[in-house]
């Protein structure tokens, strides 16, 4: 690993769009080079080296490397896809999480108004219940098309449809996910799938086999990568895909995002209910080879088809990885008994069972056609309606894994001062953000100090919940972090979404025509950033709705100099029990990086306490 320095050079420059209409501008008379996406689907930001991933080191090392990189908070997938698509912070995409309220029942999600985003006939119908675009942002993709260049998604079920969401004939943007070649999937050209045949590869994508096994309580997950279904994926792509953009002359933007090492990780089997060896198992190690064996494809299938001089090539993560904890003190979720729930461990939906006690507010699951939820039982996903009505609930929580999100549709702010003083209560809280509307609420920091205050259609949350994160044992904190989550997955297996540097804290490289050879850039980058700097590689121009855009990454792909770039601590008003929410933040020039939240103590980054030894053990 290269020693990075820290460079201080001129002011950032600002990535600006015309404003005039929301249309793509034609192409310059010099066309530009191509661009390919590589997502790698949950890659924590200090995994990568030539041992664990050496196509990713070798990429790393050739071209730029960004290691003050940062995935948007919630660090969740379809948020930072909606990022990466647009250029947009989630204030102005509206994808603040997996799951979100929408205020409507979703029938594609059972008629539940919380669906979780990863799934193509979800997205659709929500695109339409929000005036037919839910992003209400031109993706990169979807400026690429307009100009008439190629365009294609592959890879994991949801992020990828969002990188052109409102593309769904199949005659424009090639899309090839899960649900390719069944009634739920995107269709794919005659032409694209006389391809896939003459290769000898399927018209519809394989499962995932072994690898899509979660697990209970009682029964491990996976050992097993996503191998199946992402050979799939990327045969798909260098055979067929790729050969068929070249044949059109014309540049082209691809997006490949891999579900490994992300979906391994939140079902391993390696370490069920315990805390060690945790997403740092030998099963984690073959996902990331998997997505990294991947990547050396792809760039051998470009040097075959002699597009490497021509093709930039961004590899990215949209967020760290975790292990998940589910143990508090101070819980009475916790207290219960369920039968798919160890003795003494948080149950899925124990942020809605708690609030539901402390506010005595009778709850529904939206999962369950809004069933009435008896006492001790738990949500079957974790999402909850609280209050006597459930078609006019009072409060809404959106279960999602390292943080919460609460939805208070009366807007109410006593209601919202409630909600806080129960949450501070609790253990496993750390930090919270609440809606500029409801005025300062002391313990709390407002939604717009991290960039979820701006113009989303869907609705905004009232309050986002942060749970704790804390360092095990390795010499990277950020390489074994633990995290409270709400989620159905079990102590020990992965999830992510927390304001801990280890889930903030992503993977992101770049090497190509356009970007300077080993080169690394101190200057702090997000996942907004990337969608910028596509368009800017595109030569595209798009006007915004919305104003929280990230920037073009100008010091690796011209003569500019590294930004000026400065760090920053902001902490609210201390709540009635001494907690303050603090937030530690990055900025060049007006552009704001978060690097990590919560209570002091509470949150890998901040100031920090060692793991308690009951945590250590092996807990059954």
């Amino acid at each position: 690993m290269r020693l990075i320095g820290h460079v201080l050079a001129s002011i950032a420059l600002i990535a600006t769009v015309p404003a005039d209409a929301r249309e793509t501008a034609p192409p310059r008379a010099a066309a530009p080079h191509n661009v390919i996406l590589v997502v790698v689907d949950g890659l924590r930001g200090r995994i990568v080296d030539t041992k664990t991933a050496p196509e990713l080191a070798k990429l790393r090392d050739s071209g730029s490397y960004f290691p003050n990189s940062h995935s948007l908070f919630p660090t969740f997938t379809t948020a930072n896809a909606s990022a990466l698509a647009t250029g947009h912070q989630l204030g102005d995409t509206g994808d603040f999480s997996n799951t979100i309220y929408t205020g409507s029942p979703v029938a594609a999600a059972a008629g539940s108004v919380t669906p979780f985003l990863e799934n193509d006939t979800v997205l659709g119908e929500v695109d339409q219940q929000f005036r037919g675009d839910y992003l209400e942002e031109t993706t990169v993709l979807a400026a690429a098309r307009h100009a008439g260049y190629g365009t294609a998604a592959i890879g994991k079920l949801g992020p990828a449809l969002i990188q052109d969401h409102l593309a769904r004939s199949g005659d424009s943007t090639i899309v090839i996910d899960d649900s390719t070649g069944g009634p739920a999937g995107i269709p794919l050209s005659n032409a694209i799938q006389t391809s896939l045949r003459t290769f000898g590869l399927p018209v519809a994508a394989p499962s995932r086999g072994a690898n899509g096994n979660t697990g209970s309580a009682t029964t491990p997950g996976t050992t097993v990568a996503n191998l199946a279904q992402q050979d799939f994926f990327i045969d798909a792509a260098t055979k067929v895909v790729l050969p068929a953009l070249k044949a059109r002359g014309r540049p082209f933007a691809m997006v490949f995002w891999s579900r490994d090492p992300d979906g391994t990780q939140h079902n391993q089997g390696d370490s069920l209910n315990r805390l060690s060896p945790g997403i740092n198992g030998p099963s984690t190690f073959r996902a990331i080879r998997n997505a990294d064996n991947d990547l050396g494809r792809l760039r051998a299938a470009l040097e075959t088809l002699g597009l490497t001089a021509t093709t930039d090539i961004i590899v990215t993560s949209d967020h760290g990885f975790s292990t998940i904890s589910k143990q508090s003190a101070t819980s009475s979720a916790a207290t219960g008994r369920y039968a798919d729930v160890p003795a003494g461990f948080l149950p899925p939906g124990f942020l809605a069972l708690d609030l539901a006690a402390s506010l005595h507010m009778p709850m529904f699951d939206p999962e369950a056609h809004n069933a009435p939820i008896p006492h001790g039982a738990h949500p079957s996903r974790g999402n909850a309606l609280l209050g006597t009505d459930a078609a006019v609930p009072e409060l809404v929580v959106a279960a999602n894994g390292g943080s919460d999100l609460i939805y208070l549709p009366g807007h109410e702010q006593v209601l919202a001062r409630s909600v806080v003083a129960a949450l501070l209560d609790q253990d496993y809280v750390s930090g919270i953000f609440v809606d500029d509307t409801l005025g300062p609420i002391p313990g709390t920091l407002p939604l717009s100090s991290i960039g979820l205050k701006g113009r989303a259609a869907t609705p905004t949350p009232a309050i986002v919940v942060n749970f704790r994160t804390q360092a095990s044992d390795c010499a990277t904190a950020t390489n074994c972090m633990v995290e409270i989550a709400d989620t159905t997955l079990q102590q020990g297996q992965g999830m992510h979404g927390s304001f801990g540097r280890g889930d903030t804290l992503n993977f992101t490289a770049a090497i190509g025509p356009d970007f300077k050879h080993s080169f690394i850039d101190p200057a702090p980058v997000s996942n907004a950033d990337l969608g910028q700097t596509m368009m800017r590689l595109l030569k595209l121009s798009v006007a915004p709705r919305g104003h929280l855009l990230g920037r073009v990454l100008e010091e690796a792909i011209s003569n500019r100099p590294i930004p000026v770039y400065r760090r920053h601590r902001r902490a609210s008003a201390p709540a009635a029990n001494g907690l303050r929410t603090v937030l530690q933040y990055q900025t060049t020039g007006t552009l704001r990086y978060y690097d990590t939240a919560g209570f002091a103590g509470r949150t890998l980054g901040l100031p920090s306490v060692a793991l308690p030894s009951a945590q250590r053990k092996a807990t059954r």
